[in-house]
């Protein structure tokens, strides 16, 4: 049905990868416009990013696990795009927000001091005074998801570290990984129907079958451009943009939607959404993409790999320790994260 589709593309000639570049980056924002109608219909906050948003952003990354295993493709370059999207989203997505804009998860708490100052305001603090409690309770059970999101990515991480020092993963290993995802994600599904039953809400209405549709051709759409791309770098054997760089290069476009939403989120000042997002999105490139590939191939680990994964677990223990104490990212460790990102970079195209 799609045959028609793609040959007419592929008859552009030297402008086909443009076009199905395009293809990728419309069905990806596709699924980003119906994750904003999801999230008004009852997936809010840190639950939004990292129950809705991770398939979202990083159904690309799915995808490719999924052709390069189908198709017998390298797992080093699997390994590649799971590290170079993880590692860009928790170094360098996190350090610019943090740098141009404001990324605390909690209130400023520097209003409610001075407003505590002046007595001729007493009155009004009291009258407003549940409605700030309130406030307050939600930033700080935002905190609490969030720091479980992050302790789940060390975990992760660190359970891709332990197996693959033996040079290697195989098939009870991607097992394993997809089985810690699956109890990961069905925690947060009885996380989001306990909210919404305390809340009087359902998530279940009748757009819900619009959104998933749309969803669902989003995602089409991603598979095929993905496919094709994979194919046509596949034949490229010199040069910068080649099958040498596939893992880098396909990396990087999938992080491309994500950061973007990211972008997005920071500006709307939702710094909560901004962090769940990028770490729930971890939590598909590793460990439920290199699950999906080691269902069909056995995977050797790329030369960086003992780098990349100490830069990850470095940057999540870093996040943990700034939300739990501050309570937020200040801009000198948005710096710091860009800077780990660029040391990422040498070690893995220079080292």
């Amino acid at each position: 049905m799609l045959n028609p589709f793609i040959h007419w593309i592929e008859s552009t000639g030297i402008w086909a990868p443009w076009w199905f570049l395009g293809l990728f980056l419309a069905a990806s924002f596709l699924m980003i416009w119906r994750l904003e109608a999801m999230s008004a219909g009852g997936f809010e906050g840190t639950v939004l990013g990292t129950l809705v948003m991770p398939y979202c952003s990083g159904m690309g990354n799915l995808i490719f696990a999924f052709i390069l295993g189908r198709t017998g493709g390298s797992g080093a370059d699997v390994m590649t795009n799971s590290l170079v999207n993880n590692v860009t989203n928790m170094t360098l997505v996190l350090g610019l927000p943090a740098i141009f804009w404001s990324m605390n998860v909690l209130p400023n708490k520097k209003t409610g001091a001075e407003k505590r100052k002046k007595n001729d305001v007493k009155a009004e603090a009291k009258a407003g005074g549940k409605n700030s409690g309130k406030a307050g309770r939600e930033h700080q059970l935002n905190r609490l998801s969030l720091l479980l999101t992050l302790t789940a990515v060390l975990f992760f991480t660190g359970a891709v570290w332990a197996m693959g020092r033996k040079g290697r993963l195989d098939f009870n290993d991607g097992l394993v990984l997809i089985g810690l995802f699956l109890f990961w994600q069905c925690f947060h599904v009885f996380e989001v129907l306990k909210t919404n039953v305390r809340q009087g809400k359902s998530v279940f209405t009748w757009m819900l079958p619009v959104d998933l549709g749309l969803l669902a051709v989003g995602a089409l759409g991603i598979y095929v451009s993905t496919e094709w791309l994979v194919e046509w770098i596949s034949q490229i054997h010199t040069g910068f943009i080649s099958v040498k760089h596939l893992g880098w290069l396909s990396g990087w476009l999938m992080v491309l939607p994500n950061a973007v939403l990211a972008f997005y989120y920071a500006w709307r000042r939702q710094p909560e959404v901004v962090y769940a997002s990028q770490v729930g999105d971890a939590h598909i490139s590793i460990p439920l993409c290199l699950g999906v590939y080691l269902l069909f191939h056995a995977m050797a680990m790329p030369a960086f790999f003992q780098a990349g994964m100490f830069i990850l677990l470095g940057a999540t223990l870093g996040h943990i320790v700034f939300v739990a104490v501050f309570g937020r990212l200040p801009r000198l460790a948005g710096l710091a994260l860009v800077v780990a990102y660029g040391y990422f970079l040498k070690m893995g195209l220079l080292g």
